[in-house]
């Protein structure tokens, strides 16, 4: 039996801030580097049970549905969004001023096979088409490159136009964004696509903040902090383990400025997300994974950058950023584990929080318990500090000065990161009557 979960709210008397919403939600990176923007995320939408609960987990101020898009209305959006005001006790407006959504991006990737007639390829039709009836004042669409290239041509030039005459101007040259150039320590190349509506101005792509690889954050900025997995015989069974203070003094000597960062051992100026209530000697997303003997000498061998023989994956350099963290497949497509990296150090692939780490999420942020769905929940996200980045260009447009927050608020239940798909889908099914 699926156990009845409360949904808090945010507490009263918050300021009235920008409203977002999130159609392709994820666990929620996109949504976490928007709301670090300013804005509040007031619906997500995520089709997959698992990664709806983990969002509602991190983002309990946040109305999810668990839907999927092609199926869902403007109508029910619109409800969702008054009923988010109505909790949390804020005036009515249906006023939406950001969209955002990555649509599944498999049918464009240049690993995959690329076929234009992937079913997926049409979900970013249906982004556009909620963004043309909930008529936000401005969106960003997020995808792989692979879908500006010339063999998606004339799809890509459709998109834009069923845009434009949705009352969108877009900002062009469409450009792809390298996220380590934003201060992310892993190199991840993709598509933006800004628009806003006819009138009130275009949108400026962000200037990159680091232009030369030299400049570009490494794997020793995200991970040399974090202790050895292999030293916590709790983290065979358990994705996470109670670290001792002075563990907790010893990793906080270690943190390079990124880490003191996602540990809010320093206070980000730029950073306007509701603080969140959470235990820093709690190490979390972190299960091990158990290697053969013959696993872990090859791993030994495999000298840092260069890739396993056997195994085909990757070690990681303390001294560059991490490759292209992937996601791997649904369960529609096989449920093939991504490839994932060798630790610089020890005989291993990195963990979910390490993975979370490379990709900007703070250490407050959870994950599901399982390795592959954590995994594929920090490979589909946007890294947030690329969300926030662009965040931060629609707030300068709307020429709203961001509100600082103080009330830290409660994360949710921990059963929605343990749920099974079952489960999840249970709970789901009930939600209209917990809200």
């Amino acid at each position: 039996m699926v156990p009845s979960i409360k949904i808090p709210h945010l507490t009263p008397n918050q300021p009235r801030r920008p409203l977002a919403i999130d159609l392709f939600a994820g666990a929620g990176g996109f949504s976490l580097g928007i709301e670090q923007a300013g804005f509040d995320i007031a619906v997500a939408v995520e089709q997959d049970p698992i990664h709806a609960a983990v969002y509602g987990f991190n983002f309990p101020h946040t109305r999810v549905l668990c839907r999927d898009i092609a199926q869902l209305s403007t109508q029910e959006i619109q409800k969702a969004v008054g009923q988010w005001a109505t909790d949390n006790r804020l005036p009515s407006n249906n006023q939406i001023d950001l969209v955002i959504g990555g649509p599944p991006c498999q049918g464009f990737s240049n690993i995959g096979k690329r076929q234009l007639d992937d079913a997926r390829n049409q979900l970013v039709f249906e982004f556009c088409r909620l963004v043309k009836e909930l008529q936000p004042r401005y969106f960003i669409m997020e995808n792989v490159s692979g879908l500006y290239q010339k063999k998606y041509q004339p799809l890509f030039e459709q998109l834009l136009n069923k845009f434009q005459a949705a009352g969108y101007a877009i900002t062009e040259p469409v450009q792809l964004l390298n996220a380590a150039s934003f201060g992310v320590p892993q190199k991840r190349k993709r598509l933006f696509i800004l628009g806003a509506q006819v009138g009130i101005g275009k949108l400026a792509y962000p200037e990159p903040k680091l232009t030369q690889e030299s400049q570009y954050l490494t794997v020793r900025d995200a991970i040399a902090d974090l202790p050895n997995l292999d030293d916590f015989t709790e983290l065979q069974k358990s994705d996470t383990v109670q670290l001792t203070p002075q563990q907790v003094s010893l990793s906080k000597a270690q943190a390079m400025p990124y880490v003191e960062k996602l540990r809010e051992i320093i206070t980000e100026p730029d950073n306007f997300a509701y603080p969140r209530d959470w235990d820093a000697q709690i190490l979390t997303s972190s299960m091990q994974t158990q290697h053969n003997p013959t696993s872990i000498e090859r791993f030994n061998e495999t000298l840092p950058g260069t890739v396993e023989p056997i195994s085909r994956l990757r070690r990681l350099n303390w001294e560059q950023p991490c490759h292209t963290l992937r996601a791997g497949t649904g369960n529609e497509r096989g449920s093939y584990t991504s490839p994932r990296p060798i630790h610089p150090y020890y005989p291993r692939v990195i963990s979910v929080r390490e993975a979370a780490r490379l990709h900007s999420f703070p250490d407050w942020f959870r994950f599901h318990i399982t390795k592959w769905h954590g995994f594929r929940q920090v490979g589909n996200a946007v890294p947030p500090l690329l969300g926030r980045v662009l965040g931060r260009q629609i707030m300068a447009a709307l020429q709203v000065e961001p509100s600082v927050l103080v009330d830290r608020l409660v994360l949710g239940d921990s059963q929605l990161l343990r749920f099974d798909p079952s489960q999840a889908s249970q709970y789901w099914q009930g939600a209209a009557a917990r809200y």
